[in-house]
C-alpha cells in the first residue's frame, strides 16, 4: 500500500531538507554546480524516456519535446554554469558619511526552502526551470508535479531521485489533498505555475506564513493583426504559437486575434492556407498535434464551441474525436464579446477573430 502524504509527513519532510540547508551544503559553489550539471546528464541520457513521458501524456510530438522542453531547460542550465560566480560574487555598496569609515557590501544569500508547483502542460520544463533557479541560489527544493500529466510527473519523480542531492532536493507526487498539505507548511518561498483559481488558493496559504511567492498565470493573450503585414509570415508565426506549442495549451499561445472587418477574411483564408501546409487536409489525424491532455479539458472546450453564440461561428475546423481527445485546429469569427469562450482562457486549439 502506498504511504498517505498528509500534514505529518509533509512536516517533517520540511524538517529534514531545514536540517540540510542549515548544515550549509547547499550554498557551496561546488554543490550547486555538481547538481546543474547532474541535470544536464539526465536530460542527455534520458531524452528517450522523457520523450515517451510527453507522448503519454499529451501525444506530444518529439520535436516538440526535444525543442521546447529539454532544449529550453537546456539553455537554462548552460546559464547557470557560465554566470553562476558572477551571480554569487557580492557586491560592492555605498555608505553614507555617518558611518565613516566603514564599508558595506550586498550579499546574495539563499532563502532556504523552497516549494515548486508545477503544470501539465510543459510539465519538464515547468518543473525543472523554477528548480534549477532555485538550485542555483542555494536552497533546497521540493517539487510537486501536476497529476494532471502522471506519466511525466512519476518519470521526474524517478529521475530526480536517481540523478540529484535527495537530501536537498525532493520530489513529492500527489493530487489536491498532498498539495494542501504541502502548502500548510511554512517555505521561504513558492514558486506555482498554472490558473488564477489556484494561484489564488497558494497565495492565501503562502500569506498565512508571510511567504513570497512567484506566480505564473495563464489569461487572454490577445494577437493583433495589423491590415499592412506579411500575411503570409504572420499566418505561419500566429499557427506555430498556436497550434504548434502543444495544440494550444500553453499560457503565452494566442488566445484569440483582433484585426479589421476588411481583412479577417484575407487572414482566415492564409491561416487555411498555410495551416494545410503544416499539418495536412485532416489535421485531427496529424502526428505533429498534440492531444487534449484529458476529458475534462476536453469537455471544456467543447463547452465554448456549444455555446449558442458560437457554434455558427465556425469558419474552420471543428472536427473532434472523444476517443482519442483530439480536436482539430478551429478559426471562429465575428465571436461575440459576451460569449463564453472571450471570458475565459481558453487553453486549446481554438482561435477567435474578433474585428
Amino acid at each position: 500500500k502506498k504511504m498517505v502524504f498528509d500534514g505529518e509527513a509533509a512536516s517533517s519532510l520540511v524538517k529534514e531538507l531545514r536540517v540540510s540547508f542549515s548544515s550549509g551544503k547547499t550554498r557551496s559553489y561546488e554543490w550547486r554546480i555538481s547538481q546543474v550539471k547532474a541535470l544536464l546528464k539526465m536530460m542527455a541520457e534520458r531524452e528517450d524516456e522523457i520523450v515517451d513521458a510527453l507522448r503519454s501524456d499529451l501525444a506530444k510530438p518529439p520535436l516538440e519535446t526535444v525543442v521546447y522542453e529539454i532544449g529550453m531547460f537546456k539553455n537554462s542550465c548552460e546559464l547557470v554554469l557560465r554566470e553562476l560566480k558572477q551571480w554569487m560574487t557580492p557586491e560592492k555598496a555605498k555608505t553614507s558619511i555617518t558611518t565613516f569609515p566603514s564599508s558595506a557590501e550586498i550579499i546574495p544569500e539563499p532563502l532556504g526552502v523552497v516549494l515548486v508547483i508545477s503544470a501539465w502542460n510543459y510539465p519538464f520544463l515547468l518543473s525543472l526551470d523554477p528548480v534549477v533557479g532555485a538550485i542555483a541560489a542555494g536552497n533546497a527544493v521540493v517539487l510537486k508535479p501536476s497529476e494532471i500529466a502522471p506519466a511525466s510527473s512519476s518519470l521526474l519523480a524517478k529521475l530526480l531521485g536517481e540523478y540529484l542531492d535527495n537530501s536537498s532536493i525532493r520530489v513529492v507526487e500527489g493530487a489536491v489533498d498532498e498539495t494542501t498539505a504541502l502548502l500548510q507548511q511554512k517555505w521561504d518561498k513558492i514558486f506555482y505555475t498554472g490558473n488564477g483559481k489556484v494561484g489564488r488558493i497558494v497565495m492565501a496559504a503562502a500569506a498565512k506564513h508571510l511567504t513570497p511567492v512567484v506566480l505564473e498565470l495563464g489569461g487572454k493573450s490577445p494577437t493583433v493583426v495589423d491590415s499592412n503585414v506579411n500575411l503570409e509570415v504572420a499566418a505561419r508565426r500566429i499557427i506555430s504559437g498556436k497550434w504548434g506549442c502543444n495544440n494550444g495549451q500553453a499560457c503565452i499561445s494566442p488566445d484569440y486575434l483582433i484585426t479589421t472587418k476588411e481583412f479577417a477574411p484575407k487572414l482566415v483564408d492564409a491561416l487555411k492556407t498555410e495551416l494545410e501546409n503544416c499539418f495536412g487536409k485532416n489535421p485531427i489525424e496529424s502526428n505533429d498535434l498534440s492531444r487534449i491532455v484529458n476529458s475534462n479539458h476536453f469537455a471544456r472546450l467543447l463547452k465554448f464551441l456549444d455555446d449558442d453564440k458560437v457554434s455558427g461561428k465556425i469558419v474552420y475546423g471543428g472536427e473532434k474525436d472523444e476517443s482519442k481527445l483530439r480536436i482539430a485546429p478551429t478559426i471562429l469569427l465575428d465571436v461575440p464579446q459576451d460569449s463564453l469562450i472571450m471570458s475565459e482562457e481558453i487553453f486549446g486549439p481554438l482561435l477567435p477573430i474578433v474585428t
